[in-house]
């Protein structure tokens, strides 16, 4: 068990190595305040979700992610307001966060929309070294207890959106903020660090009305930090106005599918599946569930939920 959650603990015991440090998600086409904080105010109403992944089932020190969120506009629906709360754990680390979120909403034209967002906010740390396995026999008293550390962070993004289209680009930990840093007496065993890499994202989709009881939403989503890329296409298709279901495929990781449905006009939930091709088998399947409340604005009696 050690050696599993020493791979994985690989990912911040590391001088140079540039890695994913913010949590995956495959639902977020249906909350995308996840991602983007411009995104804060663009559902035309006051909207809530929160949502739950487990990822590689079974494999043990697997990340595992809770996230809640509410947002909508205020001011003639000229700025978007919101807040947002997550908890990542994966094997030794422990991340709790809130995020105060702000956009500004620029009326480009009846239809279109082009939103500049900032969300600024605290990390708590905690690091279980205890549970690690080093290959080295001497290891620094301070990497062999708990530690816990907090840090400030600010994201930042933008977010246009017409009736049938959006798109949307975001960067997390513009101030790249240090965790944590020692450097060992011993020069073999070098400097172990934490630091935030800035995260950008790139998502975009289009909504065709192929019949008044069938909509077919093409998305994408790219992910970089550092060096690191990979992307996620996905083949939506809204039905009888009550449900959508899809299918994704994660580039270097493999395929999965999603289902969303509207049990009410306000009220939907979502599930998401997702598993690895060739070596990422060994993992093991993931899980997302998602539930999410809207309250449409004074001037609409409904969320439209037939775009993206």
């Amino acid at each position: 068990m050690k050696k599993i959650i020493m791979i994985l603990s690989a990912v911040f015991l590391s001088n140079g190595m540039e890695a994913q440090q913010d949590p995956q998600y495959n639902l977020y086409q249906f909350n995308q305040m996840v991602i983007n904080p411009a995104y804060a105010g663009s559902r035309d109403g006051i909207s809530a979700v929160a949502s739950n992944r487990q990822q590689w089932v079974g494999f043990d020190g697997a990340p595992k992610t809770t996230c809640a969120s509410v947002h909508g506009p205020v001011l003639n629906k000229n700025i978007g307001l919101g807040l947002t709360l997550v908890n990542d754990m994966m094997g030794p680390r422990n991340v709790t966060s809130v995020y105060g979120n702000f956009a500004y909403i620029l009326k480009l034209s009846p239809k279109m929309h082009l939103s500049f967002g900032l969300n600024a906010g605290y990390n708590r740390y905690q690091f279980n070294f205890d549970k690690i396995g080093f290959k080295e026999a001497e290891v620094p008293t301070q990497l062999l207890s708990s530690i816990n550390k907090g840090t400030l962070d600010i994201n930042g993004g933008l977010y246009l959106k017409a009736k049938s289209f959006f798109i949307g680009f975001s960067a997390t930990h513009i101030n790249t903020p240090t965790v944590y840093s020692y450097t060992a007496d011993n020069a073999l065993l070098g400097k172990f660090s934490y630091r935030l890499g800035t995260h950008m994202f790139l998502t975009a989709g289009y909504s065709f009305v192929l019949d008044k009881d069938l909509v077919f939403a093409p998305t994408i989503l790219v992910k970089s930090v550092g060096n690191s890329m990979s992307m996620d296409v996905n083949a939506n298709f809204f039905l009888y106005k009550k449900m959508w279901f899809g299918a994704f495929y994660r580039y270097g990781y493999g395929p999965g599918g999603l289902i969303s449905y509207y049990i009410t006009n306000q009220f939907r939930v979502g599930l998401s599946y997702d598993t690895g091709l060739k070596n990422a088998t060994r993992l093991g399947p993931s899980f997302e569930g998602m539930i999410g409340f809207d309250i449409a604005g004074s001037k609409s009696k409904i969320i439209n939920p037939r775009f993206l």
